[in-house]
């Protein structure tokens, strides 16, 4: 199988690479910087920079992962312009040169957050759920998916991923919590109680691949361990696997100053089940907070 992916050199993007590659697919990357491909993605990637240079030969697959961290700064103006124009305005570059192609792409696998949802309070959300407040990561993730929805148009079958928070080791959101928890200075967000939908790398990767080879799968999938824990747990779990105290309270006042309009993504959660992941037989690895940190973080 040909599958063309954006995002490729990002976190989930590497580790889909290795896994396919240990299939045998051929792989080609979208990227700014393809001359780093091979060096991020393994030697046998492509990269290009430009669509058009994948030519005539067929593509069976689309994997469109790509987006400037959400998480990573305040939201500016700037920021947020970038942020939209990272994942729509490259889907829609996608999707005008899917639309010029001869041949097409059985499937496009996009993907999004479950912070689609907005902050969810204490409802139980599952696919069928709609957002609960419209702030701006919903408004992201909402434009996001209709853009890629759009590919159903062309005939090809789309799959959206709604993923939750990645637990991985190096690399994403858990990286930047192990050095002030490894010095005994973590502890909850705010009141503590918000959720967090959480997903072990492996099954991140695990559950695209599925999509990917279920010929009736579309639309949207929660994509986040069946059991998601409240920020306290959270807090309290990843301590307790690096051994060490967590009373260190971040207050909700504090984080507002810092982050600004960006901390109400970090007060605020989803209580996000993957009803239709598991109904269509998908069987996860890593269920248990515990288990999950503990084989990312066990030999800290």
């Amino acid at each position: 199988m040909h599958i063309l992916l954006t995002g490729g050199t990002g976190l989930i993007g590497r580790q889909l690479c290795r896994h396919w590659r240990a299939q045998g697919h051929q792989l080609t990357v979208w990227s700014r910087r393809p001359e780093e491909v091979g060096k991020l993605c393994g030697d046998s990637v492509r990269g290009i920079a430009r669509l058009d240079e994948v030519g005539a030969e067929p593509v069976d697959a689309v994997i469109n992962l790509a987006g400037e961290p959400i998480a990573d700064r305040p939201w500016t103006r700037k920021r947020k312009l970038l942020l939209l124009s990272s994942r729509i305005g490259l889907t829609e570059q996608l999707l005008a040169w899917l639309e010029r192609r001869e041949q097409k792409p059985q499937v496009l696998i996009s993907g999004s957050a479950v912070g689609w949802y907005g902050d969810g309070g204490e409802r139980e959300l599952d696919e069928d759920a709609q957002p609960v407040i419209r702030d701006f990561a919903s408004q992201l993730c909402e434009s996001w998916e209709e853009t890629a929805q759009r590919a159903e148009e062309l005939g090809i079958r789309v799959v959206i991923v709604r993923t939750g928070l990645v637990l991985a080791n190096p690399g994403g959101f858990l990286q930047r919590l192990l050095l002030p928890f490894k010095l005994g200075l973590g502890g909850p967000i705010g009141n503590g109680r918000q959720w967090m939908s959480w997903i072990h790398l492996r099954d991140q990767v695990a559950l695209i691949d599925f999509l990917l080879n279920q010929p009736d799968a579309r639309g949207p999938y929660n994509a986040c361990a069946p059991h998601p824990v409240r920020n306290r747990e959270f807090a309290k779990t990843l301590a307790g696997v690096l051994h060490r105290p967590a009373f260190m309270p971040l207050p909700a006042p504090v984080l507002r100053v810092l982050m600004g309009e960006m901390s109400e993504m970090l007060l605020g959660g989803q209580r996000v089940h993957p009803l239709r992941l598991q109904a269509a037989g998908f069987t996860f690895q890593f269920t248990d907070l515990h288990a999950a940190l503990d084989n990312l973080l066990g030999r800290h």
